[in-house]
């Protein structure tokens, strides 16, 4: 039965509607309805689980607030077998801003927690902004799933390595959000190494700034923590003291500047890692619209661990 589930579920996934879609049990309860494991990942995709939660608390707020920023902790892995269960409770309730909590349970257990901050808009007051990047427009850049098959079609190619090639282009078709590689290993001149992506939430209509809101929390986690690793020189097909063994999300944050861009349009996803060490990677990001509108900020950090082992335990001096 779990199987079966699951299968239906990747297949429901290829909407962003449905990956995102809970069903409200109750005043401030909601239930995911379908759930998503990217290809070799520990649980459900973390991009999913931070939409889904600011679906529920979103919900529970009146829209006249919009939300404007959002910091959740992953506690643990969710199985896309089990739904998950987010409570919403209401914290604070001000005259231009409003503040929740979202916890998110499944099977008895604490998976996930969200604090999210709403604000009834104020676009009189001052405003500055960083100049997007210069980068090929979206129709110059190709699509991932194109480049990953590209890749698994060269000659002389080990068969595992083509199967994951395969799968990721596999995968990259069947997202509910499209991909394209605008400047990959950028480095400026002061030395910083800048990946770069362009991403458009696949055929969907003209949705409210509530709801484009939590399309781009899902996205923000795309290829996000795969920054640091590439940085690091890090590979998950590979073996050895290059290999990438783990990549996990501990926390995520979004802080966004703008009601009026449509995930539906090209983003440009700037993403930078200004630190990796003692197994953890910390990330930071930009996402502008087409047009250079830095429409949210973005930042997370995960355990990042290549495959070394560390030295055996050690017993602590006692005074």
């Amino acid at each position: 039965m779990e199987s079966s589930t699951n299968s239906m579920n990747q297949v429901e996934h290829a909407q962003i509607s449905t990956a995102l879609e809970v069903e409200r049990l109750e005043v401030n309860l909601f239930r995911s309805k379908s759930l998503w494991v990217p290809t070799r990942a520990r649980g459900v995709f973390g991009g999913q689980v931070i939409s889904q939660a600011l679906v529920s608390a979103t919900n529970c707020v009146d829209s006249a607030f919009g939300l404007h920023s959002l910091h959740c902790y992953f506690l643990t892995s969710a199985s896309p077998a089990t739904p998950i269960v987010y409570y919403v409770e209401r914290l604070r309730q001000g005259r231009s801003y409003v503040a929740c909590s979202v916890k998110a349970v499944q099977k008895g257990s604490l998976i996930f927690i969200l604090m999210c901050s709403f604000q009834k808009p104020e676009p009189w007051q001052p405003s500055h902004q960083w100049t997007m990047p210069n980068v090929p427009v979206p129709a110059e850049c190709e699509l991932e799933e194109e480049r990953f098959m590209q890749m698994s079609k060269q000659d002389g190619l080990h068969p595992k390595l083509k199967e994951y090639f395969e799968n990721y282009a596999a995968e990259r078709q069947r997202s509910p959000i499209a991909v394209k590689a605008a400047k990959l290993h950028d480095v400026s001149e002061d030395g910083t190494v800048r990946y770069m992506y362009w991403m458009q939430a696949k055929n969907i209509p003209a949705y409210e700034p509530h709801f484009q809101k939590c399309i781009l929390g899902y996205l923000s986690d795309l290829y996000f923590i795969g920054t640091a690793s590439r940085i690091l020189g890090l590979k998950s097909n590979s073996r050895g003291p290059n290999a990438l063994a783990m990549s996990s999300t501990i926390d995520h944050s979004v802080w966004f500047y703008n009601d009026t861009f449509d995930c539906g349009d090209w983003l440009l996803y700037v993403m930078v890692s200004p630190r990796t060490g003692s197994g953890r990677g910390i990330m930071h990001g930009q996402l502008f619209t087409r047009q250079g509108t830095l429409v949210a900020v973005t930042s997370q950090e995960g355990v990042l661990r290549a495959d070394i082992r560390g030295p055996g335990p050690e017993t602590p001096a006692k005074l």
